[in-house]
């Protein structure tokens, strides 16, 4: 994923202002930013389909 400079670094300080990864931010946000549109998406956990 591509973000500017200064959208990473806010992300950066968000998640260790919540004690979490950026990784886990970034799911937490765009999970956030989707039910905003109406888009529902599975639980998390649910949909895990990596190997």
């Amino acid at each position: 994923m591509r973000a500017s400079t200064g959208v990473m670094a806010a992300v950066e300080r968000l998640a260790a202002a919540e004690l979490r990864s950026v990784n886990a931010q970034l799911e937490i946000l765009l999970r956030e930013a989707l039910t905003r549109r109406g888009v529902v998406t599975p639980p998390p956990g649910k949909d895990d389909d990596r190997a």
